[in-house]
């Protein structure tokens, strides 16, 4: 397709994608650099410490060899080794600050980049696109937006029915507590222990909810073991044997392959636990020497796949949006197959 002035037309629906998953890698680095940031000042505050420490023993030494004369050789050897622990503490404290400084500069430069193709973007669509498509323009953003709401609604639900109102309770406990303390402190020893069970409660709580956000153990240990535990998770919480396969070497894949991947699976997964009423799911990561594949399948009621398919234009079926311009935006395939009471399967495929 052409515009009349012989150009090639810039397509709504994949330039929405792309804004969608831009939007989705700016969230992602947003957080990612909220977490260098806490490191970072936790990792200063322990140099400066460190730093202290360095220093007394340093002043502790000189004046040890300022007396040698009748000085204890266990308290000599004492105090060298005793610097030479805050040192070697100190390099390696010095050397984790720098590098966590360097990530957190090379993420926010991404983040600068990535902006500034984003409005690149936006000036594409309101500069290129003929003014017959500015209705079809305006409803693939409308969707992308309404994907981004649905999911901060989930998040603030989450948040409110979990480690909110959990920390509130716990609150109450802590001034009840406080009461007792001088009145039966035996009572607030026994107390006490219901109280670090419901503190571990809420940690293991936020953990998840920033697991779901996004797992850190997908940029550190890659692909297979944040999936691994994403499906054992999934499979307790909805109360579905889930397993994982693994097939071919498992290996740490180039770009944004791990990151589509797992997004694909979550969303899956999320599909088969709101519409399939499956016993059974299944994930397999085929690992191949010039690409990978994910297949996604359960034995739930399945669906009219064309019938689906056919209102994608619509406001509904945004997980399977998210889905296709996923792959899509890493040049890889996505098939869904399905039957009525045959489950579903979603296999996507990629070349390296």
């Amino acid at each position: 397709m052409t515009t009349t002035g012989g150009t090639s037309a810039v397509n709504p629906s994949a330039l929405s994608g792309v804004r969608f998953v831009l939007t989705q890698r700016i969230e992602d680095l947003e957080a990612a650099s909220a977490r260098l940031d806490a490191r970072l000042a936790d990792t200063a505050e322990a140099r400066e410490e460190l730093r202290r420490r360095t220093d007394d023993s340093e002043a502790r030494w000189k004046r040890l060899l300022d007396h040698l004369d009748g000085l204890d050789p266990d308290e000599l050897d004492s105090g060298f080794r005793g610097l030479s622990r805050f040192r070697a503490d100190l390099a390696a404290v010095d050397e984790r600050f720098r590098d966590v400084s360097a990530r957190l500069i090379d993420l926010r430069s991404e983040q600068e980049v990535l902006r500034s193709v984003y409005r690149s973007l936006d000036d594409l669509a309101a500069a290129a696109a003929p003014q017959a498509d500015t209705t079809r323009v305006r409803s693939a953003s409308r969707q992308v937006f309404q994907i981004i709401e649905e999911e901060r609604m989930r998040i603030a639900r989450d948040m409110h029915d979990g480690p909110a109102q959990s920390m509130a309770n716990l609150v109450l406990q802590a001034e009840i507590l406080e009461r007792l303390i001088q009145r039966d402190p035996q009572l607030v020893v026994r107390e006490l222990a219901d109280f670090k069970d419901g503190v571990r409660e809420v940690l293991e709580d936020t953990r998840r909810l920033i697991f779901d956000l996004r797992p850190m153990s997908l940029d550190d240990l890659g692909l297979v073991p944040t999936l691994r535990k994403f499906v054992k998770d999934f499979g307790d919480k909805v109360g579905v044997n889930a397993q994982l396969r693994v097939m071919g070497e498992d290996v740490r894949l180039p770009g944004s392959f791990e990151p589509t991947i797992y997004r694909i699976v979550q969303e899956a997964l999320s599909n088969a636990r709101k519409h399939a009423n499956a016993r059974n799911v299944e994930v397999v990561i085929n690992f191949q020497p010039d690409g990978v594949s994910a297949v996604i399948r359960d034995d739930g009621v399945g669906m009219d796949v064309a019938a689906v398919e056919a209102q994608l234009d619509g406001s509904k079926n945004l997980g399977m949006i998210s889905m296709r311009e996923r792959a899509q935006l890493e040049k890889g395939t996505l098939e869904i197959r399905s039957e009525t009471g045959r489950g579903t399967e979603v296999r996507a495929a990629f070349t390296f």
